[in-house]
């Protein structure tokens, strides 16, 4: 090893370096500008959120905005994130503060005209169609803003980074760029994230970590019905959901989305139960249709929609063993109402009566919920939450509901609400037959006539 003056391929002098040769570690400073301060002392009013004027994702946020704080929203394409956004800053504006809101993918002629469907227009709204990052971290310092969404952080880029928008190195750049202008100046940022196949943010996963709060924009593009979920909050609950519709004059928030999921039809209908769901913490009404009609393929199809296809294999599985159901034989369709996704298990119950109704063609009462998880063994297991799905029942005036055993003894049962505990299927199975007891019988009568058809 020896000393190089000259490069011999630019021939500047001094430019050579020994490649792996150590660096010099960072070095505490002489004097830090910011001193620590005892924790009682700290101004917690900086943490403060101010609401939006959106009910629905102030509940979802833990009250509203933050100054300083970060938000990323992720969701689909054409779910409504720029929608629910504009309206977001729109209503920022109206308040007196001025608000930037920067498109990506959009001109602000395109943004314009959507704001007037939605009547989202403000005095106070900035508008920016720009994709590159140094441009936008200029318009913020000169607008000074309160609010700034960014519309997308997959679409913006640095020209001081190498590569094409929405890369790894962009993507870390810009967001770290953005939270850093959002800490320093106090504005609330709202970032939009794309989402890959699996629906999972795009780009990488240190993104999530960077921001304070992650959200996520869930639905049909068949439904008009919108989810919004927190994944990550800083300043609040992460088990809230916002549930909006989205329409043509621009998206809603429902503060009461029960009615969503429930049909319209005037009469009892045969293959339908009611549940109460959770999505967060909020407890939500949901029907669970059945249809069970004789096959004449080797294989009879098991078609869900709403709800776990394994799970209704096992309630299938279940009905046929325990309850004496022809099932085996037979096509089985199960699908929810308004779009609703029913993930757990306190759904088992509602879904195996539907079936039972199904099959003994005879409606359940449309004033009966069913609550309860389907064990292999035919018993009904406890499910979480269970005076709070009693109490919204209660509220939109259920008469009956069949709960688990035992739960009477430890849970308030509301005014007005007539519970019955259903040790087992068979049990249940009998309430649908409007009999005292299970009539098993009468399913496998059925069943021996609809095979004979």
């Amino acid at each position: 090893m020896k000393w190089v003056g000259r490069c011999g391929e630019c021939q500047a002098w001094g430019s050579v370096s020994e490649v792996g040769a150590p660096t010099t570690r960072t070095a505490a400073v002489a004097s830090a500008i910011s001193r620590p301060v005892p924790i009682g002392e700290v101004d917690v009013t900086k943490a403060t959120a101010h609401p939006t004027g959106v009910s629905e994702f102030d509940r979802v946020l833990g009250g509203g905005l933050v100054a300083g704080g970060v938000v990323l929203v992720a969701g689909e394409p054409g779910i409504g994130k720029s929608t629910l956004l504009l309206d977001v800053a729109a209503r920022a504006a109206r308040g007196g503060s001025p608000v930037l809101y920067v498109s990506g993918e959009e001109s602000a002629a395109q943004v314009r005209a959507r704001a007037e469907r939605i009547e989202a227009m403000a005095a106070q709204l900035y508008l920016a169609s720009e994709t590159d990052l140094g441009t936008v971290l200029g318009q913020i310092e000169q607008v000074q803003p309160a609010v700034v969404v960014i519309d997308s952080v997959q679409t913006l880029a640095s020209a001081q980074v190498e590569g094409a928008a929405g890369n790894v190195s962009q993507v870390r750049e810009v967001a770290s760029a953005l939270i850093s202008v959002a800490k320093r100046l106090g504005i609330a940022t709202i970032l939009v994230g794309h989402v890959t196949k699996d629906g999972s943010i795009a780009g990488p996963r240190i993104l999530e970590h960077l921001v304070d709060v992650v959200v996520a924009f869930e639905g049909e593009r068949h439904s008009r019905l919108r989810l919004v979920r927190a994944v990550k909050n800083r300043f609040g609950p992460t088990d809230e959901v916002g549930c909006f519709d989205l329409s043509d004059a621009g998206i809603v928030g429902l503060a009461d989305p029960s009615g969503l999921f429930l049909s319209s039809r005037a009469g009892s209908v045969p293959g339908t139960c009611i549940t109460v769901t959770l999505e967060g913490r909020r407890p939500l009404i949901a029907e669970v249709q059945a249809l069970v009609a004789t096959s004449t393929l080797p294989s009879p199809r098991r078609a869900t929609h709403g709800v776990d296809a394994s799970r209704v294999a096992m309630i299938t599985a279940v009905l046929d063993k325990r309850a004496g159901a022809p099932l085996r034989n037979n096509d089985v369709y199960i699908s929810t109402v308004g779009g609703a996704t029913l993930r757990e298990p306190a759904a088992d119950l509602a879904v195996a009566l539907a079936m039972a109704s199904a099959i003994l063609d005879v409606p359940v009462d449309p004033q009966t919920i069913a609550i309860g998880e389907v064990g292999l063994a035919g018993e009904i297991r406890p499910v979480q939450a269970l005076e709070r799905r009693l109490a919204e029942a209660a509220r939109l005036a259920f008469a009956t509901a069949l709960v688990p055993a035992g739960t009477r003894g430890s849970v308030h049962i509301p005014a007005g609400l007539r519970v019955l505990e259903v040790p087992d299927i068979r049990t249940a199975v009998g309430h649908v037959a409007r009999s005292p007891t299970s009539d098993i019988a009468a399913v496998t009568e059925i069943g021996a006539a609809m095979d004979r058809g």
